[in-house]
């Protein structure tokens, strides 16, 4: 669990060339949503995680996609799914209904991932950053 807000670098090779990301990762907890405005501005894009084992993580996603929005303009925002290591039937979200929530929001783009056993973990951070470089281009 994060609690406030947690810093970290990651470097990821994309179509050859190496690419350094700066992630802030805000804290999901009520108690912490007055940090998400700050920590928005300037930002490039976001990940909205929720859990796959507790449907309720999925309850304030429009209104966080909303204050990234107003926050930071229209930057690409990836819905992820976390958990899908565990077993079918502690599972509370499908995954179509991630993706319904995700269209449903204007997100950019919706992804799995497992930060247990690192399934999906890279690949969700190279689809990002795919569509925040074509973003970007386009200025």
């Amino acid at each position: 669990m994060t609690i406030g807000v947690d810093f970290h670098v990651k470097t990821i090779d994309l179509h050859g060339k190496k690419i350094k990301l700066q992630i802030w990762d805000v804290g999901g907890e009520e108690r912490f949503r007055f940090l998400l405005p700050t920590y928005c501005l300037g930002a490039n894009a976001a990940f909205l995680l929720y859990d796959v084992t507790r449907s309720p993580t999925l309850d304030n996603i429009g209104e966080w996609t909303n204050i990234v929005n107003q926050k930071s303009g229209n930057i690409p925002i990836m819905l992820v799914g976390s958990k899908i290591d565990i077993e079918d039937n502690q599972r509370e979200v499908p995954r179509e209904y991630g993706i319904q929530i995700a269209e449903k929001n204007n997100m950019s783009s919706f992804g799995e991932i497992s930060s247990k056993t690192g399934k999906n973990v890279d690949k969700t951070f190279e689809v990002l950053t795919e569509l925040t470089l074509e973003k970007i281009e386009k200025r």
